[in-house]
């Protein structure tokens, strides 16, 4: 929880505005008692009504100072944690945008969401309180004893028994629930995991009716989240019960003991009833550092969880002396083996190949060779584990993210849209585009005969996910995205899976005229998108098994000989 303090820095000068409004507003609480005893004992036994206006009137006004010191301390404390946990938000998303996928995968996006949204929301929360609650409860305490103390020293002894079994009661409580906290959280987490696997893979779920299993699933990790929620808030119910009843007999033995120091003549009615007002505020400050103490765990859950993500520093590091490039389009791999994070095995090994601008070099190969793989790590969507890849001559490392990004296209393996129009799905390639690119581009990724037949044409609606569009229109829409950047360098992972045959074969012939300057890396399944390409790779579980034409590869690649042969009643049906 403290490291995430110096986020609160910004807002130094309010924080301290609100501690003094605090301690202003403590002050009149704390002095209202004594000129309730004043009262009694000066006013009401002399009868001097005078008197009762004067001092009546003064705790009027040290109210009405207390009343707007409180609304101007809760409008200040909310205004500065509700900006600190807008200012830690945009921190963790921020911090988040620049992981590589080796840190999306270690955290899990349900838990990212959660830390990013509920696990802040906590934090913020108990900030909140802790400029309330953790400033009044102690000033009100000491304050409380010292006025207590004033007016009677030996009915303070009271507080010897009372405070200590308060703190051990409090203590015990949170020692026991500080665990459970945690547990919420994860099991928070899991709920979340499953929602947002169900709500994705709605499609598959009922393709294969497993609709019940999925329920069933959500309603154990719902049972596990209830379960233990309704465990520590059982343990902090008890909390409350327990205060209450140490706070009323406090009371019973002061208004015990004070009857026989009336009685005996060392004390006045008023300052008996002052006292009752004090051990009631000392009570309730202890009642507010409980709440304090129920609700900081909680929040320290989430801050550790928070500072989990913005400690994590990406694998992958930027450079601070970029090098300029003198070349455009060249991609080349040197001995390139990477291996994802706790695998036994590389996914790539001892990859060399060259990419040209202007040529159109194509990847194949089985599933699970690598094709995928290769194409993330170009944009350093993954860091190797040895060797080099170059862009313009240029090792990718030595470049800028930004300035290596800027050279490519890339059409993912799933198409990504979202919520807005086709016209703002596009501009994402290039935010400078005018009407006329995006129409080419368009025309290009042959687009545009169901782009001009939707209502409004490029302004559009687009839902969440592109879920009003069919798989082929999504593909060719993530296409025209690339088209408008422009790049030095085009990466296809199998963009052409939800094209026929016909629109595959004219979408290759526009590609080529649009990008005769720019290298073109594809990766596919089918023999008929690569086997014009100008040099074909073929990837056999992490290896090249082989380079050459489509020709030259039929003779010489044993591997490619077998992926055409599976596929030549296709071949021949196109």
């Amino acid at each position: 929880m403290l490291k995430l303090i110096r986020y609160l820095r910004p807002y130094q000068i309010l924080i301290v505005l609100v501690l003094l409004l605090i301690f202003f507003q403590t002050l009149s609480e704390l002095y209202l008692p004594t000129l309730m005893a004043d009262i009694i004992d000066k006013g009401v036994v002399h009868q001097d009504v005078p008197y009762i206006w004067k001092i009546g009137g003064l705790m009027l006004l040290v109210t009405a100072i207390g009343t707007l010191c409180s609304i101007a301390a809760s409008y200040y404390s909310a205004k500065i944690s509700m900006s600190f946990g807008k200012d830690l938000r945009y921190k963790v998303f921020s911090h988040v945008e620049n992981f590589t996928l080796q840190e999306f995968d270690q955290f899990g996006t349900a838990s990212l969401i959660t830390r990013t949204t509920n696990d802040i929301t906590q934090v913020q929360m108990v900030v909140n309180m802790i400029l309330r609650m953790m400033v009044t409860a102690p000033i009100m305490a000491i304050g409380g004893i010292i006025m207590a103390y004033s007016q009677d020293a030996e009915l303070t002894k009271i507080f010897l028994v009372a405070i200590p079994v308060l703190f051990a009661v409090i203590l015990l409580i949170v020692w026991k629930g500080i665990p459970l906290f945690k547990l919420v959280q994860v099991r928070l987490d899991q709920v979340n995991r499953v929602l947002r696997e169900n709500l994705t893979g709605i499609r598959v779920i009922r393709s294969f009716n497993r609709a019940v299993y999925e329920k069933n699933r959500f309603q154990q990790a719902n049972a596990d989240l209830t379960d233990t929620s309704i465990l520590v808030n059982k343990m902090m119910a008890l909390l409350m019960p327990v205060l209450m009843l140490i706070m009323n007999y406090t009371v019973i033995s002061i208004i015990w003991f004070g009857a026989v120091r009336i009685d005996e003549g060392n004390m006045q009615v008023g300052g008996l009833m002052a006292f009752i007002q004090y051990a009631m505020q000392i009570m309730f400050s202890m009642i507010m550092l409980s709440m304090m103490f129920v609700l900081i765990p909680r929040a320290s859950a989430s801050a550790i969880r928070i500072h989990e993500v913005l400690q994590m520093q990406p694998a992958m590091q930027e450079t601070t002396s970029p090098v300029a490039a003198t070349q455009k389009g060249y991609l080349e791999f040197r001995n390139v083996t990477f291996s994802y994070p706790g695998a036994e095995v590389p996914a790539l090994k001892d990859l060399s190949f060259q990419v040209k601008p202007g040529e159109t070099t194509a990847i194949i190969g089985g599933t699970g060779s690598g094709k995928s793989t290769l194409l993330k790590l170009i944009p350093r969507f993954y860091e190797i584990d040895s060797g080099s890849i170059l862009i313009d001559g240029i090792n990718i490392k030595e470049m800028t993210l930004q300035a290596l990004r800027e050279k490519i296209g890339l059409v993912p393996q799933k198409a990504v849209l979202f919520t807005g129009t086709v016209k703002e799905n596009l501009l994402f390639g290039n935010e400078n585009s005018t009407d006329e690119e995006l129409l080419q581009a368009i025309k290009t990724a042959q687009a545009y005969d169901f782009v001009v037949k939707m209502e409004k044409g490029l302004d559009s609606s687009i839902s969440q996910g592109g879920t009003n569009l069919s798989g082929g229109q999504k593909q060719r829409l993530s296409i025209a995205r690339a088209l408008v950047r422009k790049p030095e360098i085009y990466l296809f992972d199998d963009s052409f899976s939800a094209l026929d045959y016909k629109t595959d074969a004219k979408l290759r012939s526009a590609l080529k005229q649009e990008t005769e300057n720019a290298a073109l890396l594809i990766v596919a399944q089918r023999v008929s998108t690569v086997m014009y390409a100008d040099q074909i790779i073929v990837l056999d579980e992490g290896n090249i098994a082989g380079i050459g034409t489509h020709k030259e590869l039929i003779k010489t690649c044993e591997v490619y000989q077998e992926i055409v042969s599976s596929q030549v009643s296709e071949e021949e049906l196109a």
